[in-house]
């Protein structure tokens, strides 16, 4: 199955493919192909002749193949899109009545079907059909795993030419989720406010554009942990119990648990330079050093390894495995265990 740039750069170079079929959990990367065929397949002047858009809830496999198989007016090629396919009425076996056009497809024609929300059957008639084609691309866009999320902020901030902080990339993770259209969008919003002469994405900028407290977050609850501040560390677990949809208790064990991790490994680094703590920790930038030094003054090797068991523990028990106490309660319990091992 063919990479997303590869697609991209092949259209951008006008070699198309007959047809594209183009599914999946997650909808940017479709968008964006379907988006680069619209305005690369036919010229403005021409689209009101030689282009054609449907959309499922409207269309049928017969008016796919009808304005499909026309002959382009004034371009080279028409462009045919089916958006939205899934929504149409019975639609995988409404799409496998395409199977006809996609054995014998129109050379002058470039369609693209876009179906989103899931995969089409391997074994259904359309992906069988297509399977024997060389000049059809199929294309699945799955949804983004959790672990991936920050690579991918990373590679667009560096398609934009701007920098992000290490933390600033963690909180979009956690508070836009693994919507890339989301996250880009939070990215483009946060990038028009940048000065043009060093364009750096801060983890300030990103509370303040996703509403997060400056107080009352997963950071600075980690940064107070690291401080051993009992008081601050309370008070910030207590707001989150105000808002419990906004701070999900997940969410601040697998940060805990990251930092402490991050500690067991600098403690037992041989080489604790700026550059060996880095490479040991596989960071990229100095910022994210500045947590693990401070954990690494109050925190000693043994410690931190307690406090992994510690927050192994909670995690358990807040799942209800052992213990009946709600899990905030228990949350209280585990800051309290960290700052006093």
């Amino acid at each position: 199955m063919p990479e997303f740039r590869d697609i991209i750069t092949d259209i951008k170079k006008k070699n198309f493919a007959s047809i594209y079929i183009l599914m999946g959990e997650e909808p940017y990367y479709l968008d964006k192909i379907s988006e680069a065929l619209e305005n690369s397949v036919v010229g403005e002047e021409d689209k009101e002749f030689d282009q054609t858009i449907l959309f499922g809830a409207d269309a049928t496999a017969g008016m796919v193949m009808e304005a499909a198989a026309r002959f382009p007016m004034f371009s080279d090629k028409r462009f045919v899109a089916l958006r939205e396919s899934q929504s149409m009425y019975n639609a995988k076996n409404a799409l496998d009545k395409l199977k006809s056009y996609v054995a014998n497809p129109n050379p002058n024609c470039v369609l693209a079907i876009v179906y989103k929300g899931g995969k089409l059957n391997a074994t259904g008639e359309l992906l069988k059909a297509a399977k024997k084609r060389k000049d059809v691309v199929v294309f699945d866009s799955p949804k983004i795993k959790d672990f991936k999320i920050p690579s991918h902020i990373k590679d667009y901030c560096t398609a934009l030419k701007i920098q992000i902080e290490e933390r600033a990339v963690a909180m979009l993770g956690a508070n836009v989720g693994n919507s890339l259209t989301n996250l880009f969008s939070e990215i483009d919003k946060l990038r028009v406010s940048l000065p043009k002469h060093e364009p750096r994405i801060t983890a300030e900028m990103v509370m303040d554009q996703i509403g997060l407290s400056r107080e009352f977050n997963n950071y600075e609850l980690v940064k107070a942990v690291a401080q051993r501040d009992y008081f601050n560390s309370i008070n910030i677990v207590r707001q989150f119990e105000v808002n419990p949809k906004a701070n999900p208790t997940v969410m601040t064990t697998a940060i805990l648990f990251s930092f402490f991790q991050r500690l067991v490994v600098a403690s037992f680094s041989a080489d604790k330079t700026e550059k060996g703590l880095m490479d040991a920790l596989l960071l990229k930038n100095a910022y994210a050093l500045k947590e693990v030094r401070l954990g690494l003054s109050n925190y000693n090797a043994s410690q931190a390894v307690k406090a992994i068991h510690a927050i192994r523990q909670f995690d358990t028990k807040s799942k209800g495995i052992g213990s009946m106490q709600k899990e905030y309660a228990l949350l209280l319990e585990l800051v309290f265990t960290l700052i006093t091992l």
